[in-house]
């Protein structure tokens, strides 16, 4: 306990010094996705509350209303033992937050007729770890089957032979496994292969053109000087680098690899909703409710999401519909949510595992976020 008490006023401390410097800034209010006023010193504290709370060392958060990005600030320390603060440059995981992401990538290379989105993934580059019993209907898979978890596969096949759950485009069944064969497809199609070239392809279609100068799925020298601290579930700083933590840093992993900040993360919903960068009817494919879940469906059922499109799932509520995505790297969580009919969005990323509990703190005081 004796240890634990100069961390919590490092970090008490960093939350109120950040949160004043960086409001006066800004707009005093935001707008509630239902529509309301929100002063910005009632929203802040209730996130110093929340943090307080559920012990999580930083955030960075970004509000969209009416299509523009209104409020942008961070909170906390980027390590709880050094008490290193959290900056607007500061760099997280977006752990599963590069699965929408990709998908905008994807629907790039569809507009672009490198990729048909309806045609045979094997056709392309036949998948080598397939069971034997799965091998003919594997080959079924399409593009737009990855993008909307309708492939059978695992989520992670962990050097495996992938046996399928079942025939593909007939279920649902999340798969990071399924974007990385989609990620390795692209690259053999463009002749970049999977590591650092398909990740400057990415940012030369994606990023550039968004102004996400710092987004990235590959380790680089940003990352190494402004990455903050993973934390475990008891608040102990865990990993900010390749070397301490599970992925190499040169690979880009479709599924989980992206690191980026809230203001810059925002740049790519705000293109979801401003409809920048593809084609009207791209992006109405995108949104589209490609797969439709049951009513036992355990996403339905806990959450109360209704589906998925190509890319983000989807909660129909009585505001509109919810597109939303969650990443989860453990010690690093993410969120990003939007709703076109509200032209509102929200980004979150932590340096920690507690984003359920942040999130339903701010549905306090802003409406349903999740």
């Amino acid at each position: 306990m004796r240890y634990m008490l100069p961390i919590i006023r490092i970090i008490l401390l960093s939350i109120a010094i950040l949160a004043a410097r960086d409001t006066c800034a800004q707009n005093k209010y935001i707008e509630t996705v239902e529509g309301n006023t929100l002063p910005l010193s009632k929203l802040e504290a209730e996130v110093v509350k929340a943090m307080k709370a559920n012990n999580i060392p930083g955030v960075s958060m970004a509000i969209i209303n009416k299509n523009k990005m209104v409020y942008h600030n961070v909170f906390g320390v980027a390590n709880s033992e050094t008490g290193t603060l959290v900056t607007k440059a500061s760099i997280f995981e977006g752990a599963s937050l590069s699965k929408p992401i990709f998908a905008y990538f994807v629907m790039k290379m569809v507009e672009e007729g490198v990729l048909d989105l309806d045609k045979p993934l094997h056709e392309y580059l036949p998948h080598p770890g397939i069971a034997p019993e799965s091998v003919k209907d594997y080959k079924l898979i399409t593009a737009r089957m990855v993008l909307a978890h309708q492939t059978g596969f695992p989520n992670h096949a962990n050097g495996e032979p992938i046996k399928l759950a079942f025939a593909p485009g007939t279920d649902f069944m999340y798969s990071g496994e399924a974007y990385q064969y989609l990620a390795a497809v692209i690259g053999q199609l463009k002749g970049v292969g999977f590591k650092e070239r398909l990740n400057e392809l990415f940012q030369k279609e994606v990023t550039i053109p968004l102004n996400m100068e710092h987004t990235t799925f590959i380790w680089d020298d940003y990352l190494k000087e402004h990455k903050v601290f993973g934390h475990n579930s008891e608040g102990k700083p865990t990993q900010n680098s390749p070397a301490a933590g599970g992925w190499s840093g040169k690979t880009f992993n479709a599924f989980s690899s992206v690191h980026s900040e809230a203001s810059e993360y925002a740049k790519f919903i705000i293109a979801m909703l401003k409809r920048k960068g593809l084609k009207n009817d791209t992006f109405e494919a995108m949104l589209k409710e490609e797969t439709h879940f049951s009513d036992n469906n355990p996403l339905k059922k806990e959450i109360g999401q209704t589906g998925w499109g190509l890319g983000f799932a989807q909660k129909v509520t009585s505001k509109g519909t919810m597109h939303m995505h969650t990443g989860n790297n453990h010690d690093f969580q993410a969120y990003a949510m939007f709703m076109p009919e509200k032209e509102y969005g929200l980004v979150v990323f932590t340096n920690c595992d507690k984003m359920p509990q942040f999130l339903e703190a701010l549905s306090v005081v802003m409406g349903p976020q999740f």
